[in-house]
């Protein structure tokens, strides 16, 4: 009868490891894509938005560069607005942005603006490959989240510059 009574206790145990981690890496993707998708919006959805360029003036350590917004059809013109970009851009590069609607921040459009939007989504698929390997010891669906965050992350590097 013992053992019969372990043997329930070791698969509720198992259950219950394997709803926490699917309910962990559930988290862990809701709350990435969400991040991503606070920035994304303006790049996937344009319709509507200001789009244009930015010739970049100044750039800081933080990555924040400033320059004037030349607008692309019905935008308004800008004397100074402030892109995030990474370190491999200087002052006196152009680049293609959508502007945050009712501010002077600009979002870096096109497929290079894309894959840096989605950077935490990209880092939420391979947390969540560690989590699917050990806490659903599922190699298959680990290596496949990994193998996508890595494509993404590794997309976004490549397309750093353009």
């Amino acid at each position: 009868m013992a053992k019969g009574g372990s043997e329930g206790a070791s698969g509720l145990a198992v259950f219950a490891r394997v709803v926490a981690a699917v309910a962990l890496a559930l988290l862990i993707l809701v709350a990435s894509g969400w991040d991503s998708w606070q920035t994304a919006q303006y790049v996937v959805l344009t319709k509507g938005r200001e789009q244009g360029a930015v010739t970049l003036t100044a750039c800081d350590a933080s990555d924040e560069c400033t320059g004037p917004f030349a607008p692309k059809g019905t935008a308004t013109a800008r004397d100074q607005v402030t892109v995030s970009l990474p370190v491999r851009h200087h002052v006196g590069d152009q680049v293609n942005v959508v502007m945050k609607p009712g501010t002077d921040t600009a979002i870096r459009s096109g497929p290079g603006g894309l894959l840096f939007a989605w950077v935490p989504f990209g880092g939420g698929l391979l947390l969540a490959a560690v989590v699917a390997a050990g806490g659903l010891r599922n190699t298959r669906i680990a290596w496949g989240l990994a193998a996508v965050g890595a494509a993404l992350l590794g997309g976004a590097f490549l397309t750093l510059s353009g």
